[in-house]
């Protein structure tokens, strides 16, 4: 599934991570969201590393630090896989 969202123009480093996530068991998609120019993740927030922020219905509210900013994600995901996923992605940084 292509990744959508009123913003898609993102970091490669953001890209190859997006794709990796997309390929774990119980996602069904990643949606691209808002980018925040000059925001970072804080220390140690490389480019392409995502920070979980919160779960939502249907799936987990993220970020990721792009080259410019922040990039803002939506991880669908399919219902009672979200802890597992969330972990995989801890796991792929």
């Amino acid at each position: 599934m292509p990744s959508r969202g009123r913003h898609q123009s993102t970091s490669k480093e953001c890209q190859k991570m997006i794709r990796k996530i997309e390929k774990l068991d119980g996602v069904t998609g990643v949606i691209i969201g808002l980018s925040y120019g000059g925001k970072s993740l804080g220390k140690g927030g490389r480019t392409g590393a995502v920070k979980i922020q919160r779960p939502e219905p249907g799936g987990l509210k993220a970020v990721t630090q792009s080259a410019k900013g922040l990039q803002e994600l939506f991880i669908r995901i399919k219902n009672g896989k979200e802890d597992a996923v969330a972990k995989e992605i801890e796991r792929l940084q």
